[in-house]
């Protein structure tokens, strides 16, 4: 890789940044954004900003200052715009990366709206070449406890699924306006729901999609969101339940991963870095932190774009996941299928 293009300067985008430059030291990465403050708002961003053009790259605020071709882009801008700005950018690279979710998750509030969101979703994905790489982010496949998960436990002997990803939005990205990030705002596609999509993705990495899936979400707490900060899912599989519970309120931050079989119940704590069998006793220890695995999910796309393994995660996979969520809210609702 010698260039890269990434659209937007979050703090996914700067982590991204620091991660690729540790994989390949001299690539040049060019930073297109939309406006000219210095970043979300960190002095880390700012200094990135101020300094960059200098060390190893450059920072442009419109399409008309990009390469012709970038040997991959990542597009980390807020989820309203991921997949305008991949219509726009496909003729610059062949490898694109687009953070999570694709696009925003429809709430059946109002359904006009969301048939326009699934009628943009669909022109834009039938209308890409379909000889290029579209990889879209989950990074939590790559931490130790799942591949654990996947390699050494039997999962068709699992009958009962629990996850939890529970943590305190505020504190989410300190020396930020909390109100102002994407996390918070329906204008930019926040809502618990997509943005720990997570979940969802790796248990479907594990076991598969369920079969009917039902949800219900809300606002509840006194965050200054105008997004739901609790949902809840139940997916029903031919021979299992799995049950998720994802907000932004939890005070003690929570990610867990509970597996229960005739033979023991397996907790996977990914706060802790940690697996427990709890009848047995036994208990696995995983030190990493998150740019271990969110590295080593970006050397697995780099393989995916040299064309050395096959796309795990393309765009129809990641707009299928969005549309099993969906469903599962319609349904609660009482409201035919979209």
């Amino acid at each position: 890789m010698k260039d890269i293009c990434i659209v937007g300067l979050g703090s996914i985008a700067k982590r991204h940044i620091n991660n690729i430059r540790a994989i390949y030291p001299d690539v040049r990465i060019d930073i297109l954004r939309h406006g000219r403050t210095a970043g979300a708002g960190t002095k880390e961003n700012a200094d990135m900003v101020s300094g960059m053009e200098s060390e190893w790259g450059r920072m442009l605020y419109a399409y008309e200052e990009l390469r012709d071709r970038y040997d991959a882009i990542f597009i980390t801008n807020p989820t309203t715009m991921h997949l305008s700005t991949l219509s726009i950018l496909t003729e610059r690279s062949d490898a694109f990366f687009i953070e999570k979710p694709l696009r925003p998750l429809i709430h059946g509030e109002d359904i006009s709206m969301d048939k326009r969101i699934i009628s943009e979703a669909d022109e834009v994905l039938d209308g890409l070449p379909k000889n290029k790489i579209y990889y879209v982010a989950c990074p939590m496949r790559y931490t130790g406890i799942v591949q654990y998960v996947k390699n050494h436990i039997d999962m068709s002997s699992v009958y009962s699924i629990r996850a939890i990803s529970s943590s305190y939005l505020p504190g989410w990205r300190p020396g930020t306006d909390y109100t102002r990030c994407y996390s918070a705002r329906r204008e930019l596609g926040g809502g618990v729901a997509a943005d720990l999509i997570h979940e969802w993705d790796y248990i479907s990495y594990l076991a598969g999609r369920p079969q009917t899936i039902y949800s219900v979400e809300a606002r509840l707490s006194g965050l200054d969101i105008d997004v739901e900060d609790i949902a809840v899912y139940i997916g029903r599989y031919e021979n299992r339940l799995a049950e998720v519970h994802l907000d932004y309120f939890g005070r003690s931050t929570r990610r867990e991963l509970e597996l229960l079989t005739d033979d023991d119940t397996i907790i996977c704590d990914f706060i802790a870095g940690k697996i427990t069998y709890l009848k047995s006793g036994e208990a696995l220890s995983f030190d990493e932190k998150r740019d271990d695995y969110q590295g080593t999910e970006l050397k697995h796309f780099f393989d995916i774009a040299a064309h050395r393994i096959p796309n795990d995660s393309d765009v129809n996979s990641a707009e299928a996941l969005l549309r099993m969520l969906e469903k599962g809210l319609i349904q609660y609702d009482g409201r035919n299928n979209i």
